[in-house]
């Protein structure tokens, strides 16, 4: 074979690759695409007073990795959250403490978007599940239902506005909830020492090859793929790039840096209006739904006025930095549950969520 031979089979190969990773970009999907998908998944609720549209609200709520661990099933007069064990993640969250908090996030959605339906709603532990009991009513949407479609996890950097006093306490008391204590930090020195924890906890985190690898399962790193499967960390929705995922998974190993990350946590914090820090009476199931129930509330109020939220809990998942979270906070010998921090920020691409009729066990509508 000579050199001009070479030479062109060589450039043959290069073009097919070109022409192959062209169509592999081509696959991902579209943003396009993925938006309208999206406007369906958090449409307003439907006029026919469904309750398997009532659950679709109630999956809007977040969850660890947006991995929605959650079974519901409709009876009389009442809608049954159960864990969905297969959802865990058990490097994160070993004791399933996240994915209880979710669930309590799940029912807040029931018990606000009910009224909407001419439905009254009462959320209720019974050891196992999370029972939404449900009454009879006259139609009167709560002030928080129409920030349930809204309210996402937003991943980027706000623009460090302080949040006007009355609207602070307007966050404060929609998050009461007995058993549950809520930490609202805006002073900018004690935001700097919960920096310092969750930047310590992300290092934590970062050098353990066991998290990165479930972080990195529930990777979505373009449209299709978050359409597909309907739940995970879609890359988009953390200002990411979108890629194919036979791309996206070894340059997520390339990138994913401890260095990096404690970077953009820094930068993130600083452009932050405060942190909240919700801390319950008692380290168990029901006190984690609880929890899961104040931080909904928080959630949807801050949503309504016009505020972003992300989870930044790294100082309750690295076990040795709790006490100093707890002690930072007020709360000393207890157990810190999640961490948000708030501000004025842009909007990014909502999250996943699996269809319905995948996360109900049996249905009445």
């Amino acid at each position: 074979m000579n050199r001009r031979t070479v030479l062109i089979g060589s450039a043959g190969a290069l073009a097919a690759g070109a022409g192959l990773a062209a169509a592999s970009f081509a696959r991902m999907g579209t943003p396009k695409a993925y938006a309208e998908a999206m406007e369906t998944v958090r449409a307003p609720l439907g006029p026919d007073r469904s309750l398997l549209d009532l659950v679709r609200f109630a999956t809007l709520a977040p969850s660890g990795h947006n991995t929605q661990p959650w079974r519901f099933r409709i009876a009389d007069h009442e809608i049954r959250i159960s864990p969905d064990l297969s959802r865990r993640t058990p490097v994160v969250d070993p004791d399933d403490h996240h994915l209880y908090a979710s669930l309590g996030c799940a029912a807040e959605n029931l018990v606000q978007a009910a009224p909407a339906q001419g439905r009254a709603a009462e959320a209720r532990f019974d050891g196992k599940a999370v029972v939404v009991d449900l009454t009879s009513g006259v139609p009167s949407p709560s002030p928080l239902f129409g920030a349930i479609p809204r309210r996402q996890s937003t991943r980027a950097a706000y623009d460090g506005r302080a949040v006007p006093t009355a609207d602070l306490a307007r966050l404060r008391q929609a998050a009461e909830q007995p058993g549950v204590d809520v930490a609202l930090i805006t002073d900018r020195a004690a935001i700097a020492r919960v920096r310092d924890l969750i930047l310590a906890g992300n290092s934590l985190q970062m050098s353990d090859p066991a998290f990165v690898a479930e972080l990195k399962h529930w990777m979505r790193f373009n449209p299709r793929e978050a359409l597909a499967r309907g739940d995970g960390l879609y890359s988009a929705a953390s200002g990411n790039p979108i890629l194919p995922t036979w791309l996206g998974a070894p340059l997520f190993d390339l990138v994913f840096q401890a260095k990096a990350e404690n970077e953009k946590y820094s930068r993130h914090l600083a452009a932050s209006s405060g942190v909240v820090v919700f801390v319950g009476a008692r380290a168990d199931p029901e006190h984690w739904v609880r929890v899961g129930q104040a931080c909904q509330r928080f959630a949807l109020q801050a949503t309504a006025l016009g505020l972003k939220l992300a989870f930044v809990n790294q100082p309750v998942e690295a076990a040795s930095l709790r006490d100093d979270l707890a002690a930072l906070v007020g709360a000393p010998g207890r157990r810190p549950d999640l961490v948000l921090r708030f501000g004025y920020g842009p909007s990014l691409p909502p999250s996943p969520r699996r269809p319905v009729g995948a996360v109900v066990d049996a249905d009445r509508t």
